[in-house]
């Protein structure tokens, strides 16, 4: 990071300056925490606040930044009241009544990413959607690394943006969430994609569109915009004169699956690339994510042979169709990270055979009869779980698809084993997010695979 350069950018850009700013960071995770290292390096004085009593890094932030002011225990509204500028975590909405006020006083809203963008050269690449992102964002960082790429890996996924300064880096692959990029104004990526859109965060976003929207501020400025033309929503997005690569798994695009010989292969235009079956990832999904990785590396002069050898040896990731074990000739997968009514449609349909579905747990606000149609498609019986599973039951109601309760984790395991024949698949994939009933998604995966495997050969 060339710190002149950061500063002078900081300054045109966002009007921060050190001598006049007085910059309050809110939150005190680990984005909290990189913005205040960073802040701290270029000579900004600051405060971090957080409305927890004890944030989970207060004793980092207290040990690396000693002389900086903390409050936390509720929202300083002094504080709020002299901050010219508030680096809002994404985990906070920018509803709080502090912010909306401090705001309505003249101070400025940015974000973490904002201030990345003053301070890197290198290109980025931007990635957002729905579903799906953390697997392209990783495949592209191993495509990348596979065509010698020099590459960082972060944002919403893994290290904090700021963090990947401290990395010699030639590119940078982000993962974004709407959160991140609703208090962004100043990213400029190289390629940019918006995955998907399907209803999620309703319990932050006023309906559906203005969730679009935030997602949508990804392609601001960037240099091509990878576009998914089997998501209505995404295709709305394209704009006349702008450089666009396309995607699709359902028809023609840049990148587009076909028949070749007999065989379904992954094409650039009519360039056959890879065969499908050599995409080493549960469910037909997964295909459109390495289509849109390769339209992101294309678009980076990646080459076409390391960028599908990136792909035959990509593992997945875990909680995301990850599959756990085949006991008694059922396969297991854990898609604990599927925490939206989409995410669970795209699982659900990467699938020829029906399947015995888990889900349930904290819906967020979504309207669950939008799940119905999906799962009465291609699952044979289904085990609710979580404080929001029985609006799933409701929603079956008449459908002929069994359904059946489970208290927790452990019991919807051992029920769905009960109803799951040899050649079947159990899915969890929940459609909802976790916090209802455990610390994250992550916390979740690991109690399924702990059942799973705890199961009787």
């Amino acid at each position: 990071m060339d710190k002149t350069a950061t500063l002078t950018c900081l300054a045109s850009q966002l009007g921060l300056e050190p001598t006049s700013a007085k910059i309050l960071v809110v939150g005190m995770g680990g984005t909290g925490l990189s913005v205040g290292l960073f802040l701290r390096r270029l000579g900004f004085q600051f405060a971090v606040t957080d409305s927890r009593a004890k944030p989970p890094l207060l004793d980092e932030v207290m040990q690396m930044m000693p002389d900086t002011p903390i409050f936390t225990g509720g929202f300083d509204h002094d504080a709020f009241k002299v901050a010219t500028h508030l680096v809002v975590s994404p985990g906070l909405s920018l509803n709080e009544m502090a912010i909306r006020k401090a705001v309505a006083s003249g101070a400025k809203i940015i974000g973490d990413i904002d201030l990345f963008a003053c301070a890197v050269t290198a290109p980025i690449i931007a990635i957002t959607g729905s579903n799906g992102k953390s697997t392209v964002t990783t495949m592209v960082g191993e495509m990348a690394k596979a065509a010698g790429v020099k590459v960082a890996v972060g944002g919403n996924l893994g290290e904090p943006a700021l963090c990947l300064l401290d990395q010699e880096a030639d590119m940078y692959v982000l993962e974004l969430s709407s959160f991140q990029l609703e208090r962004t104004t100043v990213l400029t990526a190289a390629a940019a994609t918006v995955l998907n859109i399907s209803a999620d965060h309703l319990d932050r976003y006023a309906d559906l569109a203005a969730y679009a929207r935030e997602k949508r501020r990804i392609f601001r400025d960037a240099g091509t915009m990878v576009i998914n033309l089997d998501d209505p929503c995404v295709q709305a997005m394209q704009e006349a004169g702008r450089k666009t690569l396309t995607f699709s798994i359902k028809g023609p695009a840049d990148f587009h699956l076909s028949q070749q010989a007999g065989v379904e292969y992954l094409m650039c235009h009519d360039r056959p690339l890879l065969p499908l079956a050599a995409v080493p990832l549960e469910g037909r999904h997964n295909a459109a994510n390495a289509l849109a990785a390769m339209a992101l590396g294309h678009a980076l002069g990646f080459d076409f042979g390391a960028m599908c050898r990136a792909v035959k040896q990509f593992k997945g990731l875990e909680h995301r169709m990850q599959r756990v074990a085949e006991i008694r000739g059922v396969a297991w997968v854990n898609d604990s990270k599927a925490t939206n009514i989409g995410a669970c449609v795209a699982a659900l349909e990467g699938y020829d055979r029906k399947v015995v579905l888990i889900a349930g747990g904290d819906a967020k606000g979504a309207d669950m009869s939008e799940l119905a149609p999906a799962i009465v498609a291609k699952a044979k019986a289904v085990v609710i779980m979580g404080k929001d599973g029985p609006l799933i039951g409701q929603a079956l109601t008449g459908s002929g698809v069994p359904v059946h309760l489970a208290a927790n984790m452990a019991q919807a395991v051992q029920k769905a084993a009960n109803l799951a024949e040899p050649g079947d698949t159990v899915l969890l994939s929940p459609a909802c997010a976790s916090l209802d009933q455990y610390k994250n998604y992550q916390d979740r995966g690991h109690k399924f695979c702990k059942a799973v495997l705890g199961l009787t050969p």
